[in-house]
Formats: structure tokens, sequence, C-alpha cells
């Protein structure tokens, strides 16, 4: 017989994730693989399988699992790639790439947090995972550039994307969610040649802000 966890992770696949046009095999594959309980923290275990936002400690939170799972897809990511992600948070999508084959560099801004995430990967054996307490948007990070970045949490604006994008790889991308509720949506960057950046919408969502993401501007009149 197969475990609460089990079937609610089998459930989480075929109820929220696929039919919200997820229809990546891989991504799907390491979703259905990782137990997202083990990433949830101990007073919301009934909920690491609900289409929440889970909070974390000290104001983080873990996105819905089909958001991470539509920004998973939309970068593509493929075996042996460099993946900057910003927001280590309590470590589930940064399971969630290596998984796919990635070699993961994790920056989260909260060092409680990432070491939580450090010693939670660490106990699954997870390989070729890097976490370090930094912010991810003070600046160009060593270690790239980058085939993909992925952002866990919102920019409010703009203005962090230029320093962020310059660190991809040609035909790099980039993942993220920008605005400011109620108007949010998911965008992906792809780096082509010299400054060539193509965005594409994805999808509308909500989602919490990264801690120290430059605010919006506001117009005077």
């Amino acid at each position: 017989m197969e475990s609460p966890n089990a079937l609610a992770r089998f459930n989480m696949i075929q109820q929220q994730i696929r039919p919200w046009n997820v229809l990546d095999e891989r991504v799907l594959g390491a979703m259905a693989e990782i137990g997202r309980e083990r990433f949830v923290p101990d007073g919301y275990q009934g909920l690491a399988y609900a289409d929440i936002e889970v909070p974390l400690a000290n104001g983080g939170h873990m996105l819905p699992p089909r958001v991470t799972a539509r920004m998973l897809q939309a970068l593509a990511v493929q075996p042996d790639e460099r993946v900057l992600e910003i927001g280590t948070g309590s470590g589930y999508a940064t399971a969630c790439l290596a998984a796919l084959g990635a070699q993961v560099l994790s920056l989260e801004i909260d060092p409680e947090q990432a070491e939580g995430a450090r010693a939670r990967l660490a106990e699954l054996g997870t390989e070729r995972v890097e976490i370090r307490a930094a912010d991810g948007l003070a600046g160009p990070i060593e270690g790239g550039p980058f085939d993909a970045i992925l952002l866990n949490g919102a920019l409010p604006s703009d203005s962090a994307l230029d320093a962020l994008q310059s660190q991809l790889a040609l035909g790099g991308r980039l993942c993220c969610i920008l605005g400011e509720a109620p108007v949010m949506e998911a965008v992906l960057i792809t780096r082509g040649g010299g400054q060539d950046y193509q965005r594409e919408p994805l999808f509308e969502t909500l989602a919490g802000t990264l801690r120290n993401a430059p605010a919006r501007e506001q117009f005077v009149f």
C-alpha cells in the first residue's frame, strides 16, 4: 500500500501540475521523486502537497507546486548545465534542479534558512549543489556565467533584471515573477547574441517578494 505522502505526491502531479500545462516528463519525474513534505515546516506538514504558498520561518515562502513546475519547465534545464538559484528557501526547488541534472549554485539571504536547506539536501544525498548565505540581488555572482537562473520569489520591477540577465551565458534562460499584487506575471528571458535578450510572458500568478528586491518607483504628479 502506498504511503499517504506518496499518494499525495501522485495527486499533486495528476490534479495540479499536469492540468496546468506541465507536460515535460523530466520535470514531472523530478517532482514525483522528491518528497516535498521533507521541505515543509513541521506545522504545515498536512499542506505539503496543497496548491498554496507555504510560509517558511523568517518570512519566506515556498511557491505552490504548480508554479515551481511551470518555471522549471520553462527553464528546460539540461544535465550538467550551470544553474543559479536565488532564494533557496527550504531547498525544494534546489532539489528539483539537481534531480534534473543541473550543477546548482543556490543563494539564500537568510543564513538560518540556508543552513536548514543545506542540511535537508545533505540528508537526501543531493549532489552537485552549493548553497551560499548571500544576497543574490546585491551584484554579480562568482561562478558565472550561468546556463539558467531561477528566482524563487517576485521582483516588484524590472530594475534588478539588467544585472541578473547579464550573468547568463549565450542561450541562457532566466525565469522570474515580476510585478506587485494584484498584477504579477512569470516571464522567461533568453539571451541571444551579445546584449540581445528576448522576453516571453508565461502565466499570471501571485508570489511573495524576494527580500531586498528593489522597490517599484512611485510616480509623483
